[in-house]
């Protein structure tokens, strides 16, 4: 152990980190879902689908290396405290890639995963998402 001591720290403030960032950045992201997002039967059209090519590129190179950043930081949450599988969600919300919407509402599906991401949105006064029912 005392030849690791560095390693132990450094993963300890990155545990803590993520643990703070997730805190904080998860309620955001799912507070930004609109409640019906879910009922569709393809994903609604974006709000800067119809910028210039430049900005929607940055924009979406922006996302992506966000999402990618989220799964990543998620998967990590998995053996450290945090949210993990919710990080990982919200990442996988983030990233554009074939399938994605139908992988989305398959997993939002999932009464615990709803409940959780309901209760997040109730506490920043957010109605809860619908979804359809099978």
């Amino acid at each position: 152990m005392e030849s690791h001591q560095t390693a132990l720290w450094c993963l300890t403030g990155l545990s803590l980190l993520t643990f703070l960032a997730s805190l904080i950045l998860i309620p955001v992201v799912v507070a930004r879902i609109p409640s019906d997002y879910f009922l569709h039967e393809q994903r609604p059209s974006l709000r800067w689908s119809g910028q210039h090519p430049v900005l929607r590129a940055t924009i979406l190179v922006a996302k992506n290396a966000g999402g990618i950043l989220l799964v990543l930081l998620g998967l990590v949450m998995l053996v450290i405290p945090g949210q993990g599988l919710l990080t990982i969600l919200v990442g996988i919300t983030l990233l554009d890639f074939p399938g994605k919407f139908r992988l989305e509402r398959w997993l939002i599906s999932h009464p615990p995963l709803l409940r959780s991401i309901n209760w997040l949105r109730s506490r920043v006064n957010k109605d809860p998402l619908i979804i359809q029912k099978s």
